[in-house]
């Protein structure tokens, strides 16, 4: 009989084995807590408990009212099924981290033997055990440790990363309702404008190509306003979807204006330091950094150690004579001494220091980014609000004057009110564009970067263009 490890030793490790087991949604409580210090947020995994119900209750309530940005996100948090998908990593992770503690299990076997004699029966009887499993155990289960604790980062970053997504969707449907509501006000503006054309012609006041150009403007409205029109519902549905909302849950209804700007910026003082603390993506490089430096610390010797056999042997021979005795089987490291998975590690090792100091240059690059970012749009925005809107309605009120004193002619009132409904459309646009700032310099600051495209971003998507600009002149 041949064992690869001292009965003792077996019989101990197959205790140690029965410790080992899964513990279904551990380590969320940790991802609870910290998307709750990161955002404000709660956060639920469905694992069939009353504590399903009650999530469920919460959407219900909040879809009952006026869905502001921060209730669209804490929706999508509790009812986002790809996010309940993402936290199974918790429970995959964990089941590296259990199968880290196992022994492999001890491998029986035996053989008969008859003498053409006669004589025997020759038995051989072994249970043997991996020697090397039970050396490693420590240093394995401490590299799949840590790379739970790097599953639990990535969990982490996966609701940071919904939750930005879902805020500037929230953001993008918001703008683009306003600016349907303002191709609306356009149709009609053109429409009047067209109406008023159309009996000065009659009348033969104005020029047939003059008709024709107000028609042009009117016409050309119209498919800006279904153009609106198809994408204030696709952005609607991109919110159903990340909400995980269907059926009669899609009625929900949002807040009909974006947020109004803020009086002034919040302190911009101090924001590298604050997204380098947060930083998730440096927390995952760090954990990356320790697993490849425990898989360096197990590579050279256990190379050697790799198929090492301590035991004994029992067998019976034909004549029913019983030898016992020690076993030793040590492989010779001629050929393959480790220097492959050593160097393998030790350059995940680098790979991951270098990307650490990378990607905290990046981080406060983008920090930088996104803060110029937002105040560009904030006084962007404010600059409309104080500036150009009350212009454009002191030129309409004049224009109105003068039109009823008879000094100019209602297309030029027709214009002045196109020319305010522009404005307003590019107000609604850098209204747009700040909020989309703002939650990028917050994802940034929460410990998420975001794509570089989008932090040097101060406008948003939303199209401003009103046909406000194009019209024929008339006297």
């Amino acid at each position: 009989m041949r064992t690869k490890a001292p009965l003792a030793a077996i019989l101990a490790s197959s205790l140690l084995a029965g410790c080992s087991s899964m513990k279904p949604g551990l380590g969320f409580d940790d991802v609870k807590q910290s998307i709750a210090e990161r955002s404000g947020e709660q956060v639920h995994w469905n694992n069939g408990t009353p504590e399903d119900a009650q999530a469920k209750a919460a959407v219900a309530t909040i879809l009952e009212g006026e869905l502001t940005a921060d209730q669209a996100v804490q929706v999508a948090l509790l009812n986002n099924h790809e996010l309940q998908a993402v936290y199974e990593e918790l429970n995959l992770a964990q089941s590296d981290v259990v199968q880290a503690g196992l022994l492999k299990n001890p491998v029986f076997s035996g053989d008969f033997r008859f003498g053409v004699s006669g004589v025997g029966p020759g038995v051989d009887l072994g249970i043997a055990q991996d020697f090397l499993s039970l050396l490693a155990m420590p240093l394995k289960k401490g590299r799949a440790e840590a790379a739970f604790e790097a599953a639990k980062v990535r969990v982490t970053a996966a609701v940071l990363d919904t939750a930005f997504e879902v805020r500037t969707a929230f953001y993008d449907y918001q703008a683009a309702r306003q600016m349907r509501e303002m191709r609306e006000t356009v149709v009609e503006a053109t429409g009047a404008s067209y109406e008023l054309a159309g009996r000065l012609r009659d009348a033969g006041n104005i020029r047939e190509l003059d008709l024709s150009n107000e028609r042009a403007l009117k016409e050309q409205s119209k498919i800006e306003l279904a153009a609106a029109q198809a994408e204030e519902i696709h952005l609607r549905e991109r919110m159903n979807a990340l909400m995980g909302l269907w059926g009669s849950q899609t009625l929900w209804v949002a807040a009909a204006r974006l947020p109004a700007l803020p009086d002034q910026q919040p302190p911009q003082d101090g924001l590298e330091a604050k997204a380098i603390r947060a930083s998730l993506d440096l927390a995952l490089l760090r954990r990356e950094a320790e697993i490849a430096a425990r898989s360096a610390g197990m590579a050279k010797p256990f190379a050697w150690l790799d198929g090492t056999e301590i035991g004994a042997a029992s067998e019976r021979e034909l004549e029913g004579e019983w030898s016992v005795g020690p076993s030793l089987a040590v492989p010779i490291p001629i050929f393959d001494q480790g220097q492959a998975a050593l160097g393998a590690a030790q350059a995940r090792y680098k790979q991951a220091a270098e990307r650490t100091i990378a990607r905290a240059v990046e981080i406060r690059s983008r920090v930088r980014a996104a803060q110029s970012g937002a105040l560009s749009a904030f006084e962007r925005a404010r600059y409309y609000e104080k500036v150009i809107l009350p212009l454009r309605q002191k030129i309409l009120d004049e224009t109105q004057d003068q039109y009823n004193a008879m000094q100019i002619s209602g297309f030029q009132l027709l214009q002045a009110k196109r020319d305010q409904i522009a404005a307003g459309a590019e107000y609604i646009a850098s209204v747009h564009g700040y909020w989309q700032a703002k939650s990028e310099l917050d994802q940034i600051l929460s410990g998420r970067m975001t794509p570089f495209e989008r932090t040097t971003r101060t406008a948003g998507a939303i199209s401003t263009s009103t046909g406000a600009s194009a019209t024929g002149e008339h006297q």
